[in-house]
């Protein structure tokens, strides 16, 4: 790896890592506001089940999100790129 490399790689990771730090309270879904408006309709609504496992706050929930849409986008992106150069053979 040359340093050109070595300097992209760090501003991407200080891009990633910045929000996370300095952007507070600026995280929420669609579910979150989803649940207060269903509970402003009927106070007495209780969830069907809850999640086995919930991520400590808003921004760990955006970065798995995040990481999830990524690796999707990896596998399709390959499998698009595979099926490609085998037809141009």
């Amino acid at each position: 790896m040359n340093t050109k490399h070595i300097v992209i790689l760090l501003i991407v990771a200080a891009l990633m890592v910045f929000p996370l730090l300095f952007v507070k309270g600026e995280y929420g879904g669609a579910d979150d506001q989803a649940e207060e408006v269903i509970k402003e309709i009927d106070p007495q609504y209780h969830p069907w089940f809850h999640p086995i496992w919930e991520p400590p706050s808003g921004e760990i929930e955006s970065l798995l999100f995040a990481l999830q849409a990524a690796i999707g986008a990896i596998i399709i992106g390959y499998y698009i790129g595979y099926f490609r150069a085998k037809a141009s053979q």
